[in-house]
């Protein structure tokens, strides 16, 4: 299944700075002593948030809902599951509810947690939980996106289209989508 040709134009970037310390990240240098004796400096970016989700939302039992959104590491649109930071005192679930509703426009009536990814565990201490969506109705909450997102219907049986194309490299998504769409079909959830 293809997707419409995608032409809104990307942001312009006004300007460009190193930012320290940063938002959602703060770095941290670490003086480590291995078992061996030796000595080596790291630095990690250890996470300022509560955790994140990302949603694999299934319209159905064979096509599941991506969203198209400017990636600014890469100042490009990438094709992507929804995803997000949870709030604070915010539960796995709600926040991969919320986030649903606010991307792609439908909540769900079952959400199961299938896992966690990391991102870099050489240097950063983020993980993201993985969400399986399921019975989705329609239901948007507003988000916090500077424009409106894409959603594209994609079937599950051709994640190998998907991850050919070069607007498709969010590796999270990719994990995400394998995970899912294994666990369906050995019945595991």
């Amino acid at each position: 299944m293809t997707s419409k040709t995608f032409s809104r134009p990307l942001p312009i970037i006004h300007d460009r700075r190193e930012h320290r310390p940063a938002d959602l990240f703060k770095v941290e240098q670490l003086d480590l002593e291995f078992s061996n004796g030796q000595r080596r400096q790291y630095e990690r970016l250890i996470s300022r948030g509560i955790g994140a989700v990302i949603v694999v939302p299934m319209i159905d039992d064979e096509h599941v809902l991506l969203i198209r959104e400017y990636a600014c590491g890469f100042h490009r649109f990438e094709l992507c599951l929804p995803k997000g930071r949870l709030e604070k005192d915010e539960s796995i679930l709600d926040g991969a509810n919320r986030e649903l509703q606010e991307e792609c426009g439908y909540a769900a009536n079952q959400l199961t947690e299938l896992g966690q990814l990391s991102l870099a565990p050489g240097y950063m201490s983020h993980a993201t939980h993985v969400i399986l969506a399921r019975d989705l109705y329609p239901s948007r909450l507003p988000g916090d996106e500077p424009e409106e997102l894409e959603v594209v219907e994609w079937p599950m049986n051709d994640l190998v289209s998907l991850i050919q194309r070069p607007d498709c490299t969010e590796g999270r998504s990719i994990a995400a989508l394998y995970m899912a769409r294994d666990l369906i079909a050995q019945g595991q959830i």
